[in-house]
């Protein structure tokens, strides 16, 4: 019996090995895609709804639908990312001339406004009028360690730009095939789920589902509205190229950073252009559009998944954090499902 009860045992370690190594062997292999797998499936999930849609004006046959959403998911991606290019390209044209122009004026004295600015206003205003005493050469001494800064992040992004090229095309084709073998993935993942945990784990993932639709509409639309807003007033303003700095501000809003690198150099522009009328006026335009992700976007994730507000935003933000873009939904569907296990075990017990 003793033997019996050793062989066993030797062979459920043994099994557990080899499932340990075959799981951790299809990581491994999987990693390169995971990104882009992580990306496909939240666009699938959240463009589901428009995906049936588009199938019933097509008269119920699922290829043309797949073709045309495959369309729009590329021109999503395609089109502003090759608008964010083109306007680093001009501007990486013009930034010799621009930067030679600038320090052969010099920097001039300080407009009255830095003064006032809370806490440090007296500070710059002492710190400008002492660079702009200096000269063109006291204003190059200082702009020089910037520009090899530039040029550093300039030759990195190169790089950056393949890397991303790349990842769109995986994100199109494995949202392709998820659009044409979406409910058999379906199946197969709830099937997964209930073999798992029951009912809880059908529950959990259909939460979790819910909870990257949510928060793919919350962050989109923040951004689209917030993009719009920003084009308008930097076209109102006469800011040059605004269709392409919208387009900038929308890829920046998806990525969570927000239409402020934009805003903030288009408003230094006119200041710095004497027009300081216009600059003030979208100052004042700025301030509302930069905070109004921080109301629209909860109103928005919280209309399509029934979890605690405080949960979702910790999700977001949390998962920004830690696990970068990707992590604004990789955190809510982590703690969703850790919050729809604890809510059920705890009732259990009860």
């Amino acid at each position: 019996m003793k033997s019996e009860g050793s062989t066993d045992i030797t062979r459920i370690v043994l099994f557990v090995l080899v499932i340990g190594a075959l799981l951790v062997g299809s990581f491994w292999t999987l990693l390169p895609f995971l990104s882009g797998l992580i990306w496909a499936t939240t666009i699938a999930l959240a463009s589901w709804p428009l995906l049936l849609r588009v199938q019933h004006l097509t008269g119920g046959r699922r290829p043309p639908a797949v073709a045309i959403m495959t369309l729009l998911v590329l021109m999503a991606f395609i089109v502003p990312f090759a608008m964010a290019i083109s306007t680093l390209i001009d501007a990486a044209e013009r930034s010799p001339t621009v930067m030679s122009a600038f320090l052969s004026k010099g920097l001039g004295p300080p407009p009255e406004w830095i003064a006032k600015i809370p806490a440090v206003g007296e500070q710059l205003a002492d710190r400008w009028q002492t660079v702009a005493a200096g000269g063109p050469q006291a204003l190059a001494a200082i702009v020089q360690p910037y520009s090899r800064a530039a040029a550093t992040w300039a030759i990195a992004a190169t790089g950056g730009f393949g890397r991303t090229i790349v990842l769109i095309l995986l994100t199109v084709l494995l949202v392709t095939i998820l659009y044409s073998q979406g409910e058999t993935a379906a199946r197969a993942a709830l099937a997964f789920a209930n073999r798992l945990g029951g009912e809880t784990g059908e529950r959990t993932l259909r939460l979790a589902g819910q909870a990257v639709r949510s928060v793919a509409l919350g962050v989109v639309m923040t951004a689209l509205v917030q993009s719009v807003l920003a084009g308008l007033g930097l076209w109102f303003c006469g800011i040059p190229y605004p269709g392409v700095l919208t387009a900038l501000a929308f890829v920046l809003g998806i990525a969570q950073v927000g239409p402020a690198p934009v805003l903030l150099p288009a408003i230094i522009w006119l200041y710095w252009t004497s027009s300081a009328g216009w600059g003030t006026a979208l100052l004042a335009w700025s301030v509302p559009v930069l905070t109004l992700d921080n109301i629209l976007r909860p109103i928005l994730i919280r209309r399509g998944v029934q979890l605690p507000l405080l949960l979702i935003i910790a999700g977001v933000i949390g998962g920004l954090i830690s696990f970068g873009v990707v992590g604004l939904f990789v955190g809510p569907v982590v703690l969703a499902a850790t919050y729809t296990l604890a809510k059920d075990w705890v009732a259990r017990t009860e």
